[in-house]
């Protein structure tokens, strides 16, 4: 648990830049009481007023413009593995999700500030229990807020897109996330998985609304642009990372679906955050 107003001194203290690219391994759950909240996630900018929740996943590349101190608000601070299978599977922790703001209203924003304020008092109260208990208290109680997010984004979202045939995208998506740095090629994910192209075609569109392959170059592009950004790799180490026989290839690839080249891309995304 971090207050937003303790996030600048915090970082301050750790010599770090409070307002640099970060790309945490770990679930941030961003609610503002008051103020603004401007945060680029994965080369998109947000903005957070009064009331607003949002939930930055493990791996996204951030960065905070320079208004942390307007905003008065927690972050909610949780590891991967942390909550229990079903409520992860419930609370929508993996792809498909809906990244963008959120600002409940009625019965809504009640149970998350409830759910909220629970965690706070049990999060500032460790002392109270033994620690197994405390654990196991918090683990509850991120699983009731995570929870009341994830019905919040369903009920003033779009309708999720979740299918009967859910549980074979899931597999696609862990696959993709594993070996995007070494196959691009929709059948290769098949055969390891034991579906039929046609299949993965079905559950893919059905989940996302592209097809597998975009799905897998949509990944890569992801994971290029996050590495361009964050790693300070050169392009032709993000190529070799990535898996590309040469720079070349990688350029191509990079300039048919972004439009520009990954260099032009970096000097872009790095000047805007200065």
């Amino acid at each position: 648990m971090l207050p937003l107003s303790g996030l600048l001194p915090r970082s301050h203290g750790h010599g770090n830049d409070p307002y640099g690219l970060l790309r945490p391994a770990f679930h941030q759950l961003v609610s503002v009481r008051s103020g603004r909240l401007r945060p680029s996630v994965d080369f998109v900018d947000h903005e957070l007023g009064a009331g607003s929740w949002l939930w930055i996943r493990p791996g996204q590349v951030q960065r905070f413009s320079d208004d942390l101190a307007a905003a008065d608000g927690t972050m909610v601070l949780f590891l991967p593995g942390f909550l229990p299978p079903a409520t992860a599977a419930a609370a929508r922790l993996d792809p498909p999700y809906t990244q963008r703001p959120l600002r409940p209203t009625g019965t809504d924003a009640e149970g998350l500030r409830q759910a909220l304020d629970h965690l706070v008092y049990e999060s500032g109260n460790m002392a109270s229990l033994p620690l197994e208990s405390h654990v196991e208290v918090m683990r509850n109680l991120v699983s009731v807020l995570t929870l009341r997010l994830a019905g919040a984004h369903t009920v003033h979202g779009p309708a999720s897109r979740r299918t009967p045939a859910g549980e074979t995208f899931r597999r696609f998506h862990e696959a993709v996330e594993r070996d995007h740095a070494v196959t691009r090629r929709v059948e290769d994910y098949a055969a390891a998985l034991g579906y039929s192209p046609r299949t993965l075609s079905r559950v893919t569109l059905a989940a996302t609304g592209v097809t597998p392959k975009k799905y897998i170059d949509g990944r890569v592009l992801l994971e290029a642009k996050r590495l361009l950004q964050h790693s300070g790799l050169p392009a032709n180490a993000v190529a070799e990372r990535l898996g590309f026989m040469d720079a070349s290839d990688f350029n191509k690839f990079f300039r048919r679906r972004e439009g520009t080249t990954p260099g032009a891309f970096r000097f872009q995304a790095l000047g805007a955050g200065r």
